[in-house]
């Protein structure tokens, strides 16, 4: 869900990329109250106004609260009743919210269905048979997008160190461009 049709409609081939990690931005919607522009037509080209007008959108991005969307799967694990705590255990440890836990009928087995973020998924399932025996079969699926909970400004929390790697792995430098970067100098 774009928002920011606006932007689409007059620049065409322009994609709004956010401030934090220079990935595609959801859910943005940018309202222009007032723009002069000069009457010369040479001047107010797209190469002339697009520059500008990133800058004021990045800075409005940095100032407006900015958050992170993780992906979340839906995970279902079958598992014998003797390895329930494990499984739960684990589960909880990789920032999984258990949504439904019963018996699977006319079965030994149990089933377990959580949300867990699709980063904490990477190692699951060969913890969750090391910890069961083998006993345990998890299934992932795909099922939503939720904000990362912390400040992604701050370099102390979850969602910041998540900034600071995606940076790094864009080859971007790691710190977020202060607000200064976007105000135009004259």
């Amino acid at each position: 869900m774009i928002l920011f049709d606006c932007v689409n409609i007059c620049f065409g081939f322009y994609q709004l990329q956010g401030v934090l990690t220079e990935s595609t931005v959801r859910g943005v919607r940018f309202d222009i109250h007032d723009a002069m522009v000069h009457r010369d037509p040479h001047i107010r080209g797209v190469s002339q106004i697009l520059p500008m007008t990133r800058r004021a959108m990045y800075a409005s991005m940095l100032t407006a609260n900015p958050g992170i969307m993780e992906p979340v799967y839906l995970v279902e694990v079958m598992c014998p009743k003797t390895c329930l705590g494990a499984t739960i255990n684990l589960l909880s440890r990789r920032r999984g919210e258990i949504i439904e836990q019963g018996e699977h009928v006319g079965t030994p087995l149990c089933v377990v269905k959580a949300y867990m973020p699709v980063n904490e998924s990477f190692g699951f399932n060969s913890d969750l048979r090391g910890e069961t025996g083998g006993q345990a079969f998890p299934q992932f699926v795909f099922d939503h997008w939720q904000v990362l909970p912390g400040d992604p400004l701050d370099p102390e929390s979850r969602s910041g160190s998540v900034v600071r790697e995606i940076r790094k792995r864009k080859g971007l430098p790691e710190q977020v461009p202060a607000l200064d970067n976007y105000l135009d100098k004259l």
